[in-house]
C-alpha cells in the first residue's frame, strides 16, 4: 500500500473520531440539559405541592378559627396543628410569636398571630406611636398625616416632589405596607434587623447593634386591623362612657343578676351612682308645711373601662363576668383596642408612655399567673402603688382589652423532598361571627423563614438532588 492512501485513511480516521466525539458531546449535552429540565420539573411540580399545601392550610386554619376564634379568644395553640403539618407529600408550619420572651436568636414559634397584640396605626396617638423602636418624629407627623382627613397638611410637598409623584392619602391605613409610602419612613426603620420578617435573627441577618436579640422594625408591631364587635351574646352592651343614676338601670341589673342586690347596691354606691334625695323645701303660706323632695340625679363619666373597675370596689374576678358587657362607644364596632393578654413588651411601652420597666412588669405579670387573665383587671392587680401614673395613662383613655378577632397566619410550606418553598401570609376576621381572609400576601421573596433546624431536617436531610 502506498504511503499516501495511508495518509488518507490516517486522515479520514482523525475526522470520524472528531464527529464521534462532537457527537457524544452533544449527547453529552443534552443529556446534562434534560437533567436539569428534570430538576426544574421537579422543582415545579415541589412548588405546586406547596401552594396547595398552603391554600389547604388556611382552609384548615378557617375551620380552627370558625370553631375556637369567633368570641373574641385567642386560639390555644396546642389545640391546632401548626409546625410540620402533612398535606399529601408537602408540609406547612405557621410562622408565629413567642410574645412573652424577648427575640433572640433562638427557635421559631409557631402558631396564629393576634393582630390585636398590635398598635392600629388609624387609631394610636402620637404620644403612643413616638414610643416604637426606630420611629422618628417626622414619621409620626408622616402617619398622622397620611391618616388624617383634615386637608392639606405639613408633609404634602413631600409627595408632590416624588417621580411620580404622588398624593397624601388623607385617610385610614387599608394596609401596614402603606408605610413604605409615608413621609419619613425608610426600609430599615420599618423591617429593622428582620429583613425576613420571621421573628427571630437568622445567622443571614445583620445585628447592627451587636446585641444578640433581634430588634425589630415598626412592620412587627403595627396593624390597621384590630377591632370587635360592639355587640355580646346578650344582645346590646352598656355603655359607661357618661352614667347617672337616672339612666343606670340596665347596669343595675347586670349587676344584680351576676351578684345580687346586695352586692350591686354596694358597687352602685363605690361608683357614686346612687340615688340621693334632695332638701325638703318649706311650704308657702307659713303653714310651715314642707314640699316633697326631688331625687337629685348624679352623672358620673368614665374614660376608660379600666378606670371603671378601679372606682367600682369590684373584685376582679367579679369584673371578669361583666366585662364583656361592657362599651365606651355606640359605634357597631370597637376599633384599635390592644389585647393586653398577647401584646410584647414594646408595645405596652407605647401604651406606658415609655415607660419599658412598667411594660415588663406586665409581661412578667401574665406569665406568672396565667389563670388570672379573664380581663384587664389584673392590669391593676400587676402595676399596683408602684406604677400609679402607668396606671392613670391607661386609665385616660379605652386602650385595653383581652378580646381578639382578627389573625395573622404567616404560612411557609415545603413540597416533596424538600423542595418548593413558599410562603403566603393571610389575615383572617372573625368580628362578623364567620372567620374570612380580608388580606394575602406572598411572601416568598424574602427567603427562607424557617430557621436552621427545618433546613437541616427537611431540605438538607430529604435531599435536592
Amino acid at each position: 500500500m502506498s504511503p499516501n492512501r495511508t495518509s488518507e485513511r490516517g486522515s479520514t480516521l482523525v475526522i470520524v473520531l472528531w464527529i464521534a466525539f462532537g457527537l457524544i458531546s452533544l449527547a453529552v449535552y443534552f443529556a446534562d440539559s434534560m437533567t436539569f429540565e428534570l430538576r426544574a420539573s421537579d422543582n415545579r411540580v415541589s412548588a405546586q405541592a406547596a401552594d396547595a399545601a398552603i391554600d389547604g392550610a388556611a382552609r384548615y386554619l378557617i375551620s380552627v378559627l370558625g370553631n375556637t376564634g369567633t368570641n373574641g379568644v385567642m386560639p390555644c395553640q396546642i389545640c391546632y396543628s401548626n409546625a410540620a403539618v402533612p398535606v399529601g407529600d408537602a408540609h406547612f408550619w405557621v410562622i408565629g410569636r413567642d410574645t412573652n420572651l424577648p427575640v433572640g436568636p433562638g427557635i421559631l414559634s409557631f402558631g396564629l398571630i393576634d393582630e390585636a397584640s398590635k398598635l392600629n396605626l388609624n387609631y394610636v396617638t402620637s404620644n403612643q406611636l413616638i414610643c416604637l423602636p426606630n420611629i422618628t418624629q417626622d414619621l409620626v407627623n408622616g402617619i398622622l398625616d397620611w391618616r388624617g382627613t383634615n386637608g392639606p397638611n405639613s408633609t404634602v410637598t413631600y409627595y408632590e416632589m416624588m417621580q411620580p409623584a404622588y398624593q397624601c392619602k388623607g385617610a385610614h391605613f387599608e394596609t401596614v405596607d402603606e408605610l413604605r409610602l409615608v413621609y419619613g419612613a425608610n426600609m430599615d426603620m420599618l423591617v429593622g434587623e428582620d429583613a425576613n420578617r420571621n421573628g427571630v435573627l437568622d445567622a443571614n441577618e445583620n445585628d447592627a447593634n451587636q446585641n444578640g436579640m433581634l430588634d425589630p422594625g415598626i412592620l412587627e408591631y403595627a396593624t390597621v386591623y384590630s377591632r370587635e364587635p360592639n355587640t355580646n351574646s346578650s344582645g346590646g352592651m352598656i355603655n359607661i362612657s357618661s352614667l347617672s343614676t337616672a339612666n343606670s338601670s340596665r347596669l343595675n341589673g347586670l349587676l344584680q343578676t351576676n351578684f345580687g342586690a346586695t352586692r350591686a347596691s354596694q358597687i352602685m354606691r363605690s361608683l357614686g351612682l346612687t340615688t340621693q334625695p334632695a332638701a325638703a323645701t318649706p311650704g308657702r303660706g307659713g303653714t310651715g308645711a314642707t314640699a316633697p323632695a326631688a331625687a337629685v340625679t348624679t352623672v358620673v363619666t368614665f374614660t376608660s373601662p379600666l378606670q371603671f373597675y378601679s372606682r367600682s370596689g369590684m373584685t376582679s374576678a367579679e369584673f371578669a363576668q361583666i366585662f364583656t358587657n361592657l362599651t365606651m362607644t355606640t359605634n357597631a364596632f370597637i376599633e384599635g383596642r390592644v389585647n393586653v393578654n398577647t401584646a410584647p413588651a414594646p408595645v405596652l411601652t407605647c401604651l406606658l408612655g415609655g415607660d419599658t420597666s412598667a411594660a415588663q412588669q406586665l409581661v412578667n405579670y401574665r406569665l406568672a399567673n396565667p389563670t388570672v387573665l379573664t380581663s384587664i383587671a389584673w392590669v391593676i392587680d400587676a402595676l399596683g402603688q408602684n406604677f400609679a401614673s402607668d396606671l392613670s395613662a391607661l386609665e385616660a383613655g379605652d386602650y385595653l382589652t383581652t378580646q381578639s378577632y382578627q389573625f395573622t397566619a404567616d404560612i411557609a410550606a415545603l413540597g416533596p423532598f424538600g423542595r418548593g418553598y413558599r410562603r403566603v401570609k393571610f389575615v383572617f376576621d372573625t368580628s362578623n361571627g364567620t372567620p374570612q381572609i380580608i388580606y394575602r400576601q406572598d411572601l416568598t421573596h424574602l427567603g427562607w423563614a424557617l430557621g436552621d433546624d427545618v433546613r437541616r431536617t427537611w431540605v438538607l436531610g430529604k435531599g435536592t438532588s
